[in-house]
């Protein structure tokens, strides 16, 4: 089945990108979510429209999170979490309690941009990569301390 992307889907293709998929995961899920639509003859008109609608969003998304990109420098998020023996957490830090530190800050990023591949679960200091755009990348300082015994 051919479907023309409506929106950027991870390990698929980009805005506007006519690709080949399964039967099952285009008609179940990309065009119930208006992620793609069908890839007809009156559809593929349409698509240059779409692309340089495209084009247009995102340079103006790119400008944006370049923007964001330069308000990180210098940028870092502290946790204080109870730990054992080793350094080791009750628990960890994961993208959402990040998302939700940087929310505090000001700062509203969605989770998934986090890149975030396996939670924080020792005391120290990271570095973590943000991904505000395909083409913007940005890096944010945390760090995880041990809070005091009562």
């Amino acid at each position: 089945m051919e479907v023309i992307l409506k929106e950027d889907v991870n390990k698929l293709g980009a805005r506007g990108d006519v690709v080949k998929v399964a039967e099952g995961y285009g008609r179940n899920y990309l065009l119930p979510r208006k992620l793609a639509i069908e890839a007809s003859a009156g559809n593929k008109a349409v698509i240059e429209q779409m692309k340089a609608a495209s084009v247009r969003r995102s340079a103006k998304e790119k400008t944006q999170a370049e923007e964001l990109s330069k308000q990180f420098d210098g940028l870092s998020v502290e946790f204080k979490r109870r730990s054992g023996e080793h350094d080791q957490l009750f628990g960890s830090v994961t993208s959402g309690d990040l998302a939700d530190a940087l929310e505090k800050k000001g700062f509203s990023i969605d989770r998934r941009k986090i890149q975030l591949h396996e939670s924080l679960r020792t005391l120290g200091e990271f570095t973590i990569p943000i991904k505000l755009h395909k083409d913007v990348t940005t890096h944010l300082k945390v760090v995880i301390e041990k809070e005091a015994a009562e």
